[in-house]
């Protein structure tokens, strides 16, 4: 029988060592949406790709349903053809910002892709009939088997940002160009198209941010207590908690 005991940090006999949990933190506080600054001519060695695969082959799902698939993209050609599809939605969406010029002006000078640049694309899809019909936790919510791909998305992101491996996600694309692109199955949903390889930097911010298109909300601005709408008063039983926000913003 294990006795907890009280740690003034919260640590137990789970907890990561402190250089663990510090490299943790910095692959989700680093991690960046990586559209430019890919660096061409130098591929991701084999046994680096097959860590970042596995890694997102382990992320949680629901019912153990794994209903995910990863579609490798090197070749240029089929490549090209992706890249004409984005370039074809790109277009679309600027009709998006009609009335808005200078927002439409800005929108159209970010770079939002890096099909051709990087060194390798992945189109990571979800397949609905995997140990199906029946899936243990999706009856009720059947979202929950995209959520669990983009869980598996996130363990990617992650696992790269770690070997040093910049990832864009591109999502200005027609689903029905990939599925005849790269012949997906008309019951299999492509969720992700990303493009990874090795980059001369990853910025200190997101690019959006940088750019000033949107500002990173703070902590305290997306929490509510107990009901949606509700934010409690420093006197309340979540006071501490809330120090506790204070000091980390404080921080950053």
């Amino acid at each position: 029988m294990t006795t907890e005991q009280n740690d003034p940090d919260g640590n137990n006999e789970y907890s990561f060592s402190s250089q663990e949990k510090k490299g943790l933190y910095k692959a989700i506080f680093s991690r960046r949406d990586v559209r430019s600054h890919f660096l061409t001519g130098k591929d991701i060695p084999d046994d680096v790709l097959v860590r970042v695969l596995n890694a997102a082959h382990h992320a949680p799902s629901v019912g153990f349903s794994q209903p995910w698939n990863f579609v490798l993209v090197r070749d240029r050609t089929i490549r090209k053809k992706v890249k004409e599809s984005f370039e074809k939605e790109f277009q679309k969406s600027i009709l998006s910002l009609d009335g808005d010029t200078l927002r439409q002006e800005k929108y159209t000078s970010l770079k939002l892709e890096g099909i051709m640049e990087s060194a390798l694309n992945i189109c990571i899809t979800y397949d609905p009939t995997r140990f199906g019909p029946f899936v243990l936790g999706r009856t009720s919510i059947p979202e929950t088997g995209t959520y669990s791909v983009c869980c598996a998305i996130q363990n990617l992101w992650l696992a790269a940002r770690a070997e040093g491996i910049g990832v864009g996600w591109v999502s200005i694309l027609s689903n029905e160009d990939l599925k005849n692109i790269l012949l997906i199955p008309q019951h299999v949903n492509p969720v992700a198209y990303l493009c990874l390889g090795y980059v001369t930097e990853f910025a200190d911010k997101p690019d959006l941010e940088k750019t000033g298109w949107l500002p990173r909300l703070k902590l305290d601005e997306v929490i509510y207590y107990e009901s949606w709408g509700n934010f409690y008063e420093r006197d309340c039983r979540w006071s501490d908690f809330i120090n506790a926000i204070d000091s980390i913003e404080e921080q950053q």
